[in-house]
């Protein structure tokens, strides 16, 4: 296995991510809420592992009136929007999985704008 120091911070977020993933689980009572952000854009998905369905998706790909799609302000949007589409769908409990990403910045801002729309984690 290579040194920690040597590989990309692109490869250090997968280690992570898989260490977490070994651990949380969703099902179709209570979802799993699933983050990935690139450099353009932000990205959440509710995802049943039991039947390894995606029951809901948002992003900023297609959201309009937003200055930029890669910024706090976008995924706050995206975490409303998410928690809309899940009501919708009657889902309110979900296992926040933040991808391996650090929980601040976006990831927070995102997870806060989820939780105070209505879902719970």
């Amino acid at each position: 296995m290579a040194n920690l120091q040597s590989q990309s911070r692109s490869a250090k977020r997968k280690r992570r991510h898989f260490r977490v993933r070994a651990k949380i689980n969703g099902t179709t009572a209570v979802p799993r809420l699933n983050v990935f952000k690139s450099n353009g854009h932000f990205y959440a998905q509710l995802i049943d592992d039991v039947k390894q369905k995606t029951i809901v998706a948002a992003s900023t790909l297609k959201m309009a009136g937003l200055k930029s799609t890669s910024n706090i302000a976008a995924a706050e949007k995206v975490g409303a929007e998410i928690a809309k589409k899940a009501l919708d769908k009657k889902v309110i409990t979900v296992v926040f999985d933040r991808g391996g990403y650090l929980y601040h910045g976006k990831v927070k801002a995102f997870a806060e704008a989820a939780r105070k729309a209505g879902l719970k984690f």
